[in-house]
């Protein structure tokens, strides 16, 4: 019988074997001084790789670059900038996307085609590159790099974003890693912000992309802050392969094992991004039971979460349960009034097509703690699905208002 997996305390993107991270204090704002801003993690070996990138239309120089580069479905190296985005900044932009990934591909002594590159920050800003430059010689990658990876990558995030469990098969130990950055920009449909993941299994070139869509899908594209959507952002996932044993193809009884922990990574990636939305006081659940099919418990899901009328409801402990049906009424999933059902923090208030009596002052004390669960039945199928956000605070007005200033 396989173990179940095992959460990995303080784990990183360096806790899978064969990868190492570095992070410095490149000075890339002016404004925010001695922060880590700059980092690279470095693979032993070529690995297999996969990405998923923003919907965005204006997708930023690097992430054409990365595209370029993970043609092939190999990559060795990652390069991140943080309080410069590089997009929108026309054809120097695009030459400093490439001069990023040459001085990556000189300090970790890897092709510059196996370099991905990712920056994130304000748009319409030049890189600075004479201290990107001078930032890369700081680098020094080491197996307990992770940490600072993660902090590196940090722009109006509080708190670092990492993660990491390890299963087992066939007596061989495998472990997944990953780490992502973002509180605001973020809306549904990968992509709203970054995310790295790692893992030292063998896994087949030919099953990695579907493997990281499946996760996605079902974690970080059911994540919304505030509705944008950035032109820089990007999901990458690298295998490593250097735990050993079979490579794990289409078939494999690995196969669902590593998608159960990739799966759990990203979803705990995910939720540390809602809860730490820009401003938010309140990690936002929202599941939906007995759709008519996955895509429409998604649909509703995702609507629910991101209806900003109910986002501030939330903040102000307010039970105005109307803002959830009609968030599920205009997404376009199917739904039948008369079969609807809807719980807030376990309190049930609607069941049937009819209001049921609850106890106002009560469900207000609970929707006030640090985390509120919605739960909603459509009762028209089986499919099911959970979307994460966060309330609408003062605070994400002020945030957004100073951001460049």
């Amino acid at each position: 019988m396989e173990a179940p997996l095992i959460d990995v305390p303080d784990g990183t993107i360096t806790t899978p074997r064969g990868f190492l991270a570095g992070a410095t204090a490149a000075g890339i704002r002016d404004d925010v001084s001695g922060k880590l801003d700059l980092a690279l993690l470095v693979a032993e070996e070529r690995c297999a790789a996969a990405a998923v990138y923003t919907t965005n239309r204006f997708q930023g120089p690097p992430l054409r670059l990365t595209k370029r580069h993970l043609a092939d479905g190999k990559a060795q190296a990652i390069i991140v900038n943080a309080g410069c985005a590089n997009s929108l900044t026309g054809e120097q932009g695009v030459r400093d996307a490439q001069e990023m990934a040459e001085l990556a591909a000189a300090k970790a002594g890897v092709a510059v085609e196996d370099v991905v590159v990712a920056s994130t920050g304000v748009t319409g800003w030049l890189i600075p590159m004479d201290r990107i430059r001078a930032g890369v010689g700081h680098l020094i990658p080491t197996e307990d790099g992770g940490d600072g990876f993660a902090h590196a990558i940090m722009t109006t995030d509080t708190v670092a974003k990492q993660a990491a469990v390890r299963f087992q098969h066939d007596g061989v130990t495998y472990t997944v890693g990953g780490v992502a950055k973002g509180s605001g920009m973020i809306h549904v449909n990968m992509a709203t912000m970054l995310a790295f993941l790692t893992t030292d299994a063998p896994v087949d070139s030919a099953v990695l992309s579907a493997l990281l869509r499946e996760t996605v899908d079902a974690s970080l594209n059911m994540l919304t802050i505030d509705g944008d959507t950035s032109t820089n952002d990007m999901a990458l996932l690298l295998a490593s392969g250097a735990a050993g044993g079979e490579t794990i193809g289409e078939g494999h009884p690995a196969l669902p094992l590593l998608g159960a922990a990739l799966g759990n990574v990203a979803t705990t990636l995910t939720r540390k991004l809602a809860r730490d939305g820009e401003g938010a006081s309140k990690l936002l659940e929202v599941r939906v039971d007995g759709a008519a099919s996955v895509e429409d418990a998604r649909k509703a899901a995702k609507a629910v979460a991101g209806s900003i009328l109910l986002k501030a409801a939330v903040f102000g402990n307010d039970p105005n349960w109307g803002r959830v049906l009609d968030a599920v009424g205009y997404c376009g999933a199917e739904a039948r009034e008369e079969r609807l059902a809807l719980s807030m923090q376990e309190v049930e208030v609607y069941r049937d097509g009819a209001p049921l009596p609850f106890d106002e002052d009560a469900l207000r004390q609970a929707l006030a703690h640090s985390e509120v669960r919605i739960r909603v039945e459509l009762g028209v199928g089986e499919a099911t699905a959970t979307a994460w956000g966060c309330d609408l605070t003062p605070e994400y007005v002020r945030i957004n208002s100073e951001y460049t200033t």
